[in-house]
């Protein structure tokens, strides 16, 4: 899998990539874990649904996805009023019985 780069700008917004090749899965028989680069909880979504007890102080309220996407295999963050801290890297896991997918995303900030 190769990484991407995505550019972001201060206190703008910007969205990490993340998709399955796999078209057919159902949301609720999915997990997706979004961590940075020191592996804080950015945003997981266990069967499907936002589980966000874990999520790390700093990505509260500025962390969402895509709902009407994960049909599609689309497991997207959109991360909201980005700081110089936000740079660096973040990694997306998919999970599922018979497949599983991991995605490094690179955030450069302007």
């Amino acid at each position: 899998f190769l990484d991407i780069t995505v550019v972001g700008f201060t206190g703008s917004s910007v969205v990490l990539p993340c998709s399955s090749a796999e078209h057919d899965l159902r949301p609720q028989d999915v997990n997706v874990l979004w961590r940075d680069k020191d592996s804080e909880t950015v945003y997981d979504l266990i069967k499907g649904k936002a589980f966000i007890d874990q999520q790390y102080p700093r990505y509260k309220n500025r962390a969402e996805t895509f709902p009407d996407e994960y049909g599609k295999g689309n497991f997207s963050v959109k991360l909201i009023n980005l700081t110089h801290t936000d740079a660096g890297e973040f990694n997306c896991f998919i999970t599922h019985s018979s497949y599983s997918k991991h995605q490094t995303v690179w955030l450069v900030i302007n």
